[in-house]
This record gives structure tokens, C-alpha cells and sequence, in this order.
């Protein structure tokens, strides 16, 4: 026969849960900074459109997250780290420069329908880095700046499908 098991008991191994967590640390190393193969560098982005990218996406889509003290709480942690490797494992901005042309392209192409359809950044990394959010003017900047990038790599291979 089953005992009864109390809320108390429940919270109590909830609480054991959570602090047993604690101990499995997501791996917060970054690496550095290769202004050879990072995206604003190879594109020679102005400040403004740099500093957006850094705000905006650089977090999810860089070798260069920050990571908030929030970080720190497991299982919260691991949720991000998760978003963070898928982020960067399907564009990565600071490894811009390793991609073929025909990548390039058509990141620049879905960085522009993500922007344009408002699908980035995410509502959920917006909601807690609000000035993560991006305004009309700064998306208008963002879009034209794709465009002009991909423009760009049809003068360098015009067999790039457009």
C-alpha cells in the first residue's frame, strides 16, 4: 500500500531536486574574438549596425554570448545553453568568414525574412533583454544592411543565385 505523500513532502523533494541541479554547471567558456572570420569585421559594418547585431544577436548567434547572471540557475541555465548552441550552430557571425559564398548568401537571406517576419529576435530573449528588441528604424537599418551584403556577394561570385 501506497503512503499518502504529503505537499510538504513534494516541495521538500522539489527543493532536493533543485539544489542537486546546482551541480551539473553549463560550460560558460567563449571563444575569442577573430576579426578575420567575424561577420562585422569581414562586412565592414558601420557602428550603428555593429552595435545592433551585438545587442540583438550576438548572444544566440556569436562565439561571444554574455551570460547574465540568470545563467547560473540550473535548470533555467541549461534551457539557454541549449538555445545558445542551437543559435550558433545554425548561424554563427563570428565564423562568417568560413562560410561558401552560396552559405552566405542564403544566411543573409534568412536573417532578412527573420527580421522582416519579426521572428527575431525571440520574444523570449526580448522579453528578459528588452533592448534586445528592435525598432522599425533598426530593422529597416538591419534589412537594408542584408541586402546590401548580398548584393555585395553577387559581385564577388555573380553565379550566386539571388
Amino acid at each position: 500500500m501506497l503512503k499518502k505523500i504529503t505537499f510538504k513532502k513534494i516541495v521538500i523533494i522539489v527543493i532536493g531536486l533543485l539544489l542537486i541541479f546546482q551541480l551539473f554547471r553549463i560550460d560558460k567558456t567563449t571563444k575569442p574574438l577573430d576579426t578575420k572570420t567575424d561577420f562585422i569585421s569581414v562586412t565592414q559594418a558601420n557602428s550603428e549596425v555593429a552595435s545592433i547585431l551585438k545587442t540583438s544577436c550576438y548572444d544566440c548567434h556569436s562565439n561571444q554570448p554574455v551570460y547574465p547572471w540568470y545563467t547560473n540557475i540550473a535548470p533555467l541555465s541549461w534551457w539557454i545553453k541549449h538555445h545558445i548552441n542551437e543559435g550558433s550552430e545554425h548561424l554563427n557571425f563570428s565564423e562568417w568568414g568560413t562560410y561558401k559564398l552560396k552559405r552566405k548568401d542564403h544566411k543573409l537571406e534568412e536573417c532578412l525574412e527573420m527580421i522582416e517576419e519579426g521572428e527575431m529576435p525571440m520574444t523570449s530573449y526580448t522579453l528578459i533583454h528588452g533592448n534586445a528588441k528592435l525598432n522599425d528604424a533598426q530593422k529597416t537599418l538591419l534589412i537594408n544592411w542584408f541586402k546590401s551584403s548580398r548584393d555585395s556577394l553577387k559581385v564577388q561570385n555573380p553565379e550566386t543565385e539571388h
